[in-house]
């Protein structure tokens, strides 16, 4: 009877465990994206032609280095421009003059976007919008359009007789 109640309890203490270590990786991953929410940082807002590939939660970045995050996007009816809400780090001043344009990692890489500061001595304020900005590029369109045009150079005119 002693040896069955061991066994349990070496089994519970196993089974608690793997719950322990469950639930710290599921802290540890809503941490990691953000899917909180949390509300750190400020808002700058951002209009593009396109925003292809970016969606809540992308990543904004300066100099490669993770600066924030897109907190949402919608459309503007007037304009039919994507109107885009990044959320920044609350130590990151960026000048008036700065811009951004949504980058790719590489051809099959994930979409971001890059901000580029400017040389403004006057900063941008929370809430503010980022007039310079540059949209996604559309790559199956450009490999397209490449791969038309590879035919149009005109044929070379046959040698006189």
């Amino acid at each position: 009877m002693r040896a069955l109640f061991k066994d349990n309890i070496i089994e519970a203490l196993v089974g608690l465990v793997v719950v322990l270590v469950a639930a710290g990786f599921v802290a540890f991953a809503y941490d990691r994206t953000q899917a909180g929410g949390r509300s750190e940082g400020y808002v700058l807002k951002a209009r593009f032609p396109n925003v292809a590939g970016v969606s809540p939660g992308t990543d904004v970045r300066v100099s490669g280095i993770r600066v924030g995050r897109v907190a949402s996007q919608a459309l503007d009816p007037g304009s039919y421009q994507a109107v885009v809400e990044l959320r920044v780090d609350k130590g990151l001043k960026l000048p008036i003059d700065s811009s951004a344009a949504i980058t790719s990692e590489g051809l099959l890489g994930g979409t971001y976007i890059a901000l580029t500061p400017g040389g403004d001595s006057v900063m941008l304020k929370p809430g503010e919008e980022i007039t310079e900005t540059s949209g996604a590029t559309d790559l199956m369109g450009l490999i397209g359009s490449f791969v038309n045009r590879s035919g149009d150079k005109p044929a070379a005119a046959a040698p006189a007789k």
